[in-house]
């Protein structure tokens, strides 16, 4: 079966446009996979698109490659909006998102952690869906996500905890995984040594753990963040819950440089993308790096599949 994935370019002022061109030049997608690129028609390449699609959405005429630009982050809203749309009716079987700048989309009147919390309002599942990392055998959901950290810290509690895990035990099963078995990464330094570095570990995750036990899943914890991702990176566990983003995103994003990506677990379509950012510095200077993106693409042809 060949899949049919939608790709949005992201803001066209980023590296977006440029890695959906690669991408739709290069063999190993056209045989795994039919594409639908959305963005804006000053975006599409030149020439035979080789069987894939453009979609054409709103979009500025010209634009300052690198910069934050109301116009470009109008247009990558644009652009998510047309994907989801296409994925939702059937045109496509799993959606893969380029990168937007969160300050040019705010610009543009969406005042948003990122794409995560625009996909969760639309499909109306806010209190339903997750995101995850991944990054080979190593997935990561977290349990909060953009915000500063004395916030996400405050939000740290055990029916959340509970609530997310179920969510990931749910969503695992959906890959394949038969029997999900489930770690919580640690509040504290050592998971606070049994109450000596704070007593947040035990009077939040370890009530937490054992509901989500009682509730029949496979969980341990809390255990010691600076063991945990290695023990997945291991196969020891086939989901961590971090407590916060970049106690999440950093072993990712060291465990296997350039094949990381975030799922979205819960949306009613299958949602995936590369975790690199727009990189602003290298935009049309023909350096950007394809490997993210087409791992993610295979992946989710593969998953399609």
């Amino acid at each position: 079966m060949t899949a049919h994935v939608v790709l949005t370019v992201g803001d066209p002022a980023g590296i977006g446009p440029e890695l959906a061109s690669i991408a739709l030049r290069d063999r190993e997608v056209a045989a795994a996979m039919r594409l639908t690129v959305v963005g804006p028609g000053t975006c599409r390449p030149e020439g035979d698109l080789g069987g894939h699609q453009w979609h054409a959405t709103d979009g500025p005429g010209t634009w300052a490659m690198g910069q934050v630009q109301e116009s470009c982050g109008r247009a990558a809203l644009d652009a998510l909006r047309a994907g989801v749309d296409l994925v939702e009716a059937g045109s496509g079987q799993a959606l893969v998102c380029g990168p937007v700048c969160k300050e040019a989309l705010h610009l543009a009147g969406e005042q948003v952690e990122g794409q995560t919390e625009l996909l969760l309002r639309w499909a109306g599942v806010e209190d339903a869906a997750q995101m995850v990392g991944i990054a080979g055998n190593l997935r990561v959901m977290l349990l909060t996500r953009h915000m500063p950290l004395r916030q996400a810290l405050d939000l740290v509690q055990p029916a959340a905890i509970v609530a997310r895990l179920t969510l990931f035990d749910r969503a695992l099963r959906s890959i394949g995984i038969e029997a999900p078995r489930l770690a919580v990464a640690g509040f504290n330094p050592h998971a606070g040594e049994g109450g000596v570095l704070g007593s947040e570990d035990g009077d939040l995750l370890v009530p937490a753990v054992a509901a989500a036990r009682r509730a029949g899943l496979d969980v341990a914890g809390p255990r010691s963040a600076d063991t945990v991702f290695l023990e997945g990176t291991q196969g020891r566990w086939d989901g961590i819950l971090a407590l916060y983003h970049d106690q999440a995103f950093l072993p990712l994003k060291l465990h296997e440089p350039g094949r990381g990506m975030t799922w979205i677990a819960g949306l009613p379509y299958l949602r995936l993308s590369p975790v690199h950012g727009t990189a602003f510095d290298i935009a049309g200077k023909g350096q950007a790096d394809p490997t993210n993106l087409l791992h993610t693409l295979h992946t989710a042809a593969a998953w399609v599949r």
